[in-house]
């Protein structure tokens, strides 16, 4: 018995350092595989070198978050037609530029509020991109409340200001004087409290809404902050506005 293991033995160990050694050489003598790279197809197999680019698929582009409009102009409240038992709240205001779209009332907060004062805001859907200042647009929506809910009042909020109503049926307006900076471009711009109101080819950063950034021609910009509902002004050497546009 031993006279037969002993030679088995001694083949299995000869085949399995022949294997190694064959694997080893194999492995001395194949191509070299290059690290694999985004965006760039691997070598090819027939011989040394790179494969033509593959243009990597475009991310896909997120859907803009709908955000609170500029200023809200009025708020109506109406009772509907008999039977139908519910209020209408119709509401006007402004949005910064051109591009936003779907403007429509949705709840501030969830749940019943205390002193029974419906609270909302006027959102819509803001542009993609920066948009010129070339002055506000005008939005509506209107919301509908159950007859059964303890309606006091109707307050409505945009990014700048809010509304409230607490007579039913009743009605509330506001004076918006904030200049859109539609003619801004080519005046001379004034920090606060440095130029007296009225003068002429002078824009006054009191007079302008209230989320504002002035780069001037020294200044360099860090990062990108893309919000809708900010005007940008940009200065050359003499403070002068060579462009106004929302971001």
């Amino acid at each position: 018995m031993h006279t037969t293991i002993r030679p088995l033995v001694i083949c299995a160990v000869a085949a399995l350092v022949l294997g190694s050694g064959m694997g080893f050489a194999s492995a001395q003598n194949a191509p070299a595989v290059h690290p694999a790279i985004p965006g760039v197809a691997p070598s090819s197999a027939s011989g040394p070198g790179w494969g033509p680019e593959e243009e990597p698929p475009p991310p896909p582009e997120a859907a803009p978050e709908d955000l609170p409009a500029l200023y809200v102009t009025s708020v109506e409240i109406l009772h509907a037609s008999a039977g139908q038992g519910m209020n209408i709240v119709r509401v006007t205001g402004l949005a910064s530029s051109e591009g936003w779209s779907a403007p429509q009332l949705v709840p501030t907060y969830a749940g019943k509020p205390s002193d029974n004062v419906l609270d909302l805001q006027l959102i819509a859907t803001p542009p993609e991109h920066s948009e010129q200042a070339t002055g506000f647009v005008p939005i509506s929506a209107v919301f509908e409340v159950e007859g059964g809910y303890p309606l006091a009042g109707v307050r409505v909020r945009g990014s700048e200001n809010a509304i409230t109503v607490r007579n039913i049926p009743g009605a509330s307006q506001a004076a918006i004087s904030v200049n859109d900076c539609a003619n801004c471009v080519g005046k001379k711009f004034a920090p606060t409290g440095n130029a007296p109101q009225g003068q002429q080819n002078v824009i006054r950063a009191e007079d302008l809404p209230k989320l504002l950034r002035v780069v001037k021609a020294s200044d360099g910009i860090r990062g990108i902050q893309h919000d809708p509902n900010r005007l940008t002004l940009i200065l050359d050497e003499d403070n002068s506005i060579v462009d106004a546009f929302w971001e």
